[in-house]
């Protein structure tokens, strides 16, 4: 029943902190959406904006090595062979070559190969080296795969510089991370292939590109090929490797979410076909001011709460004070205490209530002396003398005859319910302090059986017990109480959709038990007053005929384990609830209790004598 407070608290839940709220979380809504579509559009406007700028690049850093068509001495390189041009103009050649690889600040180093002469030598620093014969120059990879192609250039993913030919302008301390571009050099009338040049740029110019779209530590950016390989990203470990597989999953589509991250992704064209420019942002930086406005309002709103709670508090104070200690004489009488003391000498409402429930208590009280109190013990003395007729032997033959009937009758649905009974019957008698596994498993499984005839073919459970453990003791009666909750709580109140998991395993050191429900779950609060009932250590706190199966099931494993022993319960955001234990395999002796029954392998028979 609801106090007059408690009415109070709602109404001013309803009429005031409930529409304050829901207002707040409008407005968040609205500007989250709102914010969230100006900063994707602009976002989008800008990844294009630099994948146009990234396109054109590489169009330039491609397109380079056709200068060598309009130089007549380098161009004669290629199409005389070294020694020949060396020749016929040694310093106009050196000088070409110089211009040449100044032409850019990005060039790291340029290799020249020579197919005539089978000769490379490279440029770095501006300084030329010696040439080699390279006989097998074509062979490497991936010079072999442009030689091949139709392809006029290929591009290889960000790696350290590699010194070609083992010069030594190029020291060894230079580990530069480069993209190195392969041109293929070929006489533009006869088709005739003349050689090939590799260039090494360092990434600082595309990087500066793709670190356009980087808003400090609130986004990053990734750059990957057709072959998803990294060719730049914020991470520098995953520069020029593969693509990793998550990552890869996170990208499929234009547009994705994966966890707190935003992900925009921009197709390149042109020479760079089947790139991916591909800005990540953070939700959790994007959204910080609209979640501090939110705050300042809910904030707001429990300081009004607050207030509203004080004011009803002192106003139904002198109102509810009366009522509040009539209702507890109330309950007093209903704990047994039939001498409680009215006060009749007020003249209000309430002086008239105590007056009456004076003289009706008295009335009460002399019946009992009278008849009631004698009448109570002649039926527990009935009550004895019928219980102690009942012997357990008697029922299991009855049970086993009954049993026989139904075989001779075809009916085995019969003969089966009967069956699990028996065994739930013989274990709840027979079972001492500490059981098998295995036994406790099939207790549970006959009572599920018979829940199953009770409710219909819909019940829905599944019963997984690892085997290695079966043979391991624990105390009794700690499985079937929590699936006599589940039927509780969610096919008898009218959940008949709910599932029902009860799981095994050995952990390291623990057995561990899990019994879990997709039915109705708690909410926050009557999950709390649940664990402060049940967490009450035993023999002490207030006495409650509510949860006792849960709370005796974790007093038996204390009392038994001591605090090595764990049980917890919850409910997964109001939806569904679960129970784990956690069960050491030593006993309180430091012996572990596992046995094995000669010739009962599989349990207790079900025979009843």
């Amino acid at each position: 029943m609801k106090s007059i407070q408690s009415r109070l608290l709602i109404m001013l839940l309803i009429f005031i902190i409930l529409p304050y709220f829901l207002s707040v979380f409008f407005i968040y809504t609205y500007t989250k959406n709102s914010v969230e579509q100006y900063e994707l559009e602009n976002s989008r406007e800008q990844l294009q904006k630099n994948a146009d700028e990234l396109e054109q690049y590489f169009d330039d850093m491609i397109d380079f090595p056709y200068i060598l068509y309009r130089n007549p001495d380098l161009f004669r390189i290629f199409k005389n062979g070294f020694e020949d041009s060396i020749y016929f103009n040694p310093m106009t050649m050196e000088k070409s070559l110089e211009t040449f690889y100044l032409m850019r600040n990005e060039f790291r180093q340029i290799r020249f190969y020579i197919a005539k002469n089978n000769e490379s030598f490279t440029v770095y620093n501006a300084m030329i080296s010696t040439h080699r014969y390279q006989p097998d120059f074509l062979n490497q990879d991936p010079i072999k795969q442009l030689y091949t192609s139709d392809a006029q250039y290929l591009i290889e993913p960000p790696r350290p510089l590699e010194n070609y030919n083992n010069a030594a302008i190029v020291p060894k301390s230079d580990k530069t991370m480069v993209m190195t571009f392969h041109h293929k050099i070929i006489d533009v009338l006869s088709k005739k292939f003349l050689g090939m040049i590799t260039i090494d740029i360092d990434l600082g110019e595309y990087a500066r590109i793709c670190n356009n779209l980087v808003q400090g530590d609130a986004s990053s950016v990734l750059l990957i090929d057709s072959k998803d390989r990294v060719m730049y990203a914020n991470d520098r470990a995953l520069i020029g490797k593969p693509l990793p597989a998550d990552d890869k999953q996170r990208l499929e589509g234009n547009r994705s979410r994966h966890d707190d991250d935003i992900l925009l992704s921009q197709e390149l064209s042109g020479s760079l076909n089947g790139w991916k420019l591909i800005k990540v942002m953070s939700s959790q930086a994007l959204y910080e001011d609209v979640r501090k406005t939110a705050y300042t309002n809910i904030l707001v709103g429990i300081g009004v709460g607050i207030l509203g709670l004080l004011m009803i508090g002192i106003i139904s104070n002198r109102i509810t004070r009366p009522i509040t200690r009539l209702s507890s004489k109330v309950r007093s009488i209903e704990g047994g205490n039939m001498n409680v003391p009215f006060d009749d000498t007020k003249s209000d409402e309430i002086g008239h209530l105590e007056s009456h429930m004076k003289d009706m208590m008295n009335r009460i009280n002399s019946h009992i002396d009278r008849e009631y109190k004698l009448e109570i013990e002649n039926r527990k003395n009935q009550f004895r003398a019928l219980k102690s007729q009942v012997n357990p032997h008697f029922l299991f033959n009855a049970l086993q005859s009954i049993g026989a009937v139904a075989l001779r009758s075809n009916a085995p649905k019969v003969y089966q319910l009967l069956t699990s009974l028996s065994k739930m019957m013989r274990y709840s008698m027979q079972a001492d302090q500490w059981v098998r596994v295995r036994d406790e498993a099939e207790y549970t499984k006959a009572y599920l059986s018979l829940q199953t005839e009770r409710f219909g073919e819909n019940v829905s459970y599944s019963v997984n017990i690892d085997e290695s453990i079966l043979d391991m003791t624990i105390p009794s009666m700690i499985l079937q109480p929590l699936a006599e909750n589940f039927f509780k709580h969610t096919y008898e109140e009218g959940y008949s959709n709910a599932h029902l998991s009860i799981n095994g395993e050995k952990q390291g050191n623990d057995l561990c038990f899990t019994v879990e429900n997709d039915g109705p779950g708690l909410t926050e609060e009557e999950l709390q007053t649940l664990r402060e009932h049940i967490y009450t250590p035993p023999y002490e706190g207030t006495y409650s005929h509510e949860h006792i199966g849960l709370k005796n099931i974790r007093d038996r494993l204390l009392l038994g384990y001591g605090p090595s022993a764990e049980m917890k319960v919850d409910s997964n955001d109001g939806l569904g609830f679960s129970v784990s234990m956690r069960i050491p395999i030593k006993t309180p002796l430091g012996m572990i209790k596992t046995y094995f029954r000669k010739g009962d392998e599989h349990g207790e028979s079900t025979d009843c004598r």
